[in-house]
């Protein structure tokens, strides 16, 4: 019969998730066109196909696949791998209305926690195509929408970090405690699933047993093994199973290796007693219920009938003539011949005359009278005084249900057919779910009485035995596993709340907190590439270099092929002239990633630092080409025009920057810079203070704010951006000298003094200082001081010596503050 075009499609599916799950994504196109070309009326046919390019890096290709049904919204699937496409290709319209279209179909739920080794989600879910519209609205320049969908996202999911990032990024206030947290969401899509999943995996762990001879199994047992492969699921299903559950669940490997040498022990008997032992009659067993002996009694299913079956099996001295029964067709018998045997089972000597058989015997008819008795039919009571086997018998049959399994690894055995005679009564009174043993006999429902009416000789010692699993069912285990999976979210949304807030805080340039966030990490944590580079940044935008190198050097330790913020790291190195590390750094990478824009900035600055700044400019030329939308390679072009006083072409660069990236302020700072050049000082002042907006903690931006506005004579309200930016920065020498001449120039003379003695201190061979010093003792007219500092500067910058010489000669007048020198 041929199959039906149904099946082919599956199997292909099968196939394509196969391979692209195995990365060999190749092998997942091929057969992809294979079902496209099979089932093209699928939906989900031209998903994979699509899927598939994508994954080769074909977008192109993927979009024109995908657009068909994906612009439509009829497959979810196909419409958000189209959107990834748009996203790529920069199609950001498309991609918005074909993820419009589809909302009405967008699943509610979080499909966190469903997918594994077997199993994946079909689609993506609210969170994941939220996320995605959000990049997509952020690409076209709606931050409002971009805002609602990537808040949207992180509500359902709060991993969602891209989501996160994007958020700070775009410069949103965040709260990192309303963000990283449980939620109601979260826990009704995820715990239920990963507590089936759990509770699934310790069912499996306890079905395989590692003693089970796997080879030797029968295709019976392979059939009742696929029907129901959790044995403690199907204990569980009444109250007749409890304790076949319990085995299953605390004594499973005990049992089944006293099972295990029950059956050598009877087939080594069955081989060895047949020859030499002849003289028993052969002993017939009831065949409407049999099974094959090599069955496990673990993986029978319930069976009530066969309980009433088994008690015509009263026979006892049958252990005894075990060793003549050779085939399986020999137990085929009537009842006068089974009754015959009932009769001999009341002769002990018989079982006297082998005393190498002794307790098996004993304990197989102790087994027998028990599955008899719990039948419920009426049996004939045993007399103790014309059985003076009975003690025997019921030694041996604790001994068996103890600590029998030991003594039997090594006793001779029979057959596979002789196994399900000798060991039934006591293997199924143990494993089977509705035996008759004494164990069970407690948990099963309804045969207390019988037991109690027929006068069982059952041992007291087995009855705690028998009542301890009891209390323990296992419907209670799931309980367990909820606590842990919960905990487990806490504690990664805990860890999730420092990443968070040390991100957000360095997106907000709060520089000093992140670093605070960061180092409360665990150390693990700490010493990961992503935080290295993070907390180098911290430095390096507090313009702590030396600092901020040394986290870099570090970094090209840990990650020595890592090309993210490595155009950073070559900044930082050109700050500190290190010529040599920076022209190395930079054939490193271009080594590595020839075609990575990091390392065409890091050549860059090289060259810059070379002051050769045309080969600069190709470079960072090279890297805007490479990624047009690297705003840092627009601002590195932009420097390196205002160095060659190329003034509009380092506008256009600097524009080209800000449409790049919106909040990047260093974009900002150049067009302020060139303004501040052109002498175009309220322009400046415009894009400098749009620059301290972004980064409100930056020093030189503050302070640049105040040059401005002292250059515009606005001198009362440049001192309070100088103020704000050495408070920012209190090691630094400029800003602070730019306080104190500004201090001086509204004739606060007190401070003045107390902010050059700080700067003389730092900057004890500045010969500026010394030159302000003396102003400064010339306003307060001590003329021996002054004249000390304008000599110092004198012989400090030998070249200001006619500024200076004017100086010494005009203390005798009132002349105005003057700084040309400092110009």
């Amino acid at each position: 019969m041929a199959p039906t075009t149904t099946s082919i499609a599956g199997q292909l599916r099968q196939i394509v998730y196969y391979h692209l799950d195995n990365i060999s994504y190749d092998n997942a196109l091929f057969f992809a066109e294979r079902l496209v070309a099979h089932d093209p009326r699928s939906s989900e046919s031209p998903y994979l196909l699509a899927l598939c390019h994508f994954r080769l890096g074909d977008y192109q290709s993927a979009y024109e696949i995908s657009k068909g049904v994906g612009y439509r919204g009829t497959n979810l699937s196909c419409s958000y791998i189209f959107a990834q496409c748009c996203l790529v290709l920069e199609q950001y319209k498309d991609g918005i209305m074909a993820l419009e279209k589809t909302k009405g179909s967008w699943s509610r739920k979080s499909n966190l926690g469903k997918h594994n080794a077997t199993n994946r989600a079909q689609h993506p879910d609210t969170a994941s195509m939220a996320c995605l519209l959000g990049k997509l609205y952020r690409a076209y320049d709606d931050k409002k929408k971009a805002t609602l969908n990537f808040e949207e996202a992180l509500k359902l999911n709060p991993f969602m970090w891209d989501a996160f990032t994007a958020l700070c990024e775009m410069g949103v206030t965040l709260r990192t405690s309303n963000i990283f947290k449980l939620n109601d969401t979260l826990l009704d899509g995820l715990v239920p699933d990963q507590l089936s999943g759990i509770l699934s995996e310790q069912k499996d762990s306890g079905a395989i047993n590692p003693t089970e001879p796997q080879p030797k199994k029968t295709a019976r047992s392979a059939i009742f093994e696929m029907g129901d492969p959790f044995d403690s699921q199907r204990a569980a299903a009444g109250n007749e199973t409890t304790l076949g559950a319990n085995f299953l669940s605390g004594e499973n490997d005990f049992m089944w290796k006293i099972n295990a040498a029950r059956s050598r022990m009877a087939a080594t008997t069955s081989s060895t007693t047949t020859s030499t032992e002849s003289g028993y009659e052969p002993v017939e067993t009831p065949t409407s219920n049999h099974h094959d002996s090599n069955i496990p009694r673990i993986n029978y299913p319930p069976e009530p009938p066969q309980a009433p079956v088994r008690k015509t099996r009263n026979v006892q001295p049958m252990e005894s003539g075990f060793a003549d029964m050779p085939s399986k067709m020999g137990y085929r018998a009537g009842t006068k011949r089974t009754q015959k045997l009932h009769d001999k089972s009341q002769d002990d000597p018989l079982t006297e005359s082998n005393p190498s058989l002794l307790r098996p015997a004993a304990s197989a008819a102790s087994g027998i009278e028990r599955k008899r008795t719990v039948s419920g039919q009426p049996v004939q009571p045993r007399q103790p005084p014309e059985e003076p086997g009975a003690p025997q018998r019921r030694s041996a049959r604790i001994n068996m249900f103890r600590g029998n399994a030991k003594a039997n690894s090594g006793a001779p055995t029979v057959g596979p057919s002789r196994e399900l005679k000798k060991t039934r009564g006591t293997v199924s009174r143990i494993v089977r779910p509705n035996s008759s043993g004494s164990n069970v006999g407690r948990a099963v429902s309804g045969n207390r009485k019988p037991l109690e009416e027929n006068g069982m000789d059952v041992d007291q010692a087995e009855a705690p035995r028998v009542r301890e699993p009891q209390p323990q069912p296992p419907v209670a285990k799931p309980a367990e596993p909820e606590i842990k999976v919960e905990e487990t979210l806490k504690y990664l949304l805990e860890l999730l709340k420092k990443f968070g807030s040390g991100y957000l805080a360095l997106s907000q340039y709060r520089c000093a907190e992140a670093l605070t966030f960061y180092n409360s990490l665990p150390r693990a944590h700490q010493d990961t590439p992503w935080v290295v580079s993070q907390m180098g940044r911290a430095y390096y935008e507090q313009a702590a270099y030396a600092e901020a190198e040394k986290y870099y050097r570090r970094l090209r330790i840990l990650a020595r092929t890592r090309l993210e913020d490595m155009e950073v790291y070559s900044t930082i190195l050109w700050f500190l002239k290190r010529e040599t590390d920076l022209s190395f750094l930079a054939h490193e990478l271009v080594e590595l990633s020839w075609h990575s824009p990091q390392a065409w900035c890091a050549f860059g600055n090289a060259w810059s630092l070379a002051r050769d700044h045309e080969q600069a400019l190709r470079c960072f030329k090279r890297a805007t080409q490479l990624d047009p939308k690297f705003a840092y390679a627009f601002t590195l072009q932009g420097h390196e025009h205002v160095a060659n006083e190329e003034y509009e072409k380092a506008l256009t660069a600097y524009r080209q920057a800000i449409s790049a990236d919106r909040r990047h302020y260093n974009a900002y700072y150049g067009i302020g810079r060139v303004y501040e050049k052109l002498g175009n000082y309220d322009k400046a002042h415009i894009h400098f203070h749009s620059a301290s907006v972004i980064n409100p903690t930056n020093a030189v931006l503050i302070c640049c704010i105040g040059n401005v506005l002292e250059k515009q004579r606005q001198i009362a309200q440049a001192l309070q951006f100088f103020t704000k930016a050495t408070e920012l920065a209190p090691h630094a020498a400029q800003t602070r000298y730019k306080k104190a001449r500004a201090l001086l120039a509204l004739n606060q003379y007190a401070e003045a003094e107390k902010e050059l003695e700080i700067l003389k201190t730092m900057a004890p061979d500045e010969a500026t200082v010394h030159f302000l010093l003396g102003k400064l003792y010339k306003g307060l007219n001590n003329k021996g001081l002054a004249v000390r500092h304008f000599t110092i500067a004198l012989n400090l910058d030998p070249k200001a010596n006619h500024k200076i010489k004017e100086a010494i000669e005009s203390l005798e007048d009132d002349d105005s503050f003057d700084d040309s020198m400092m110009a």
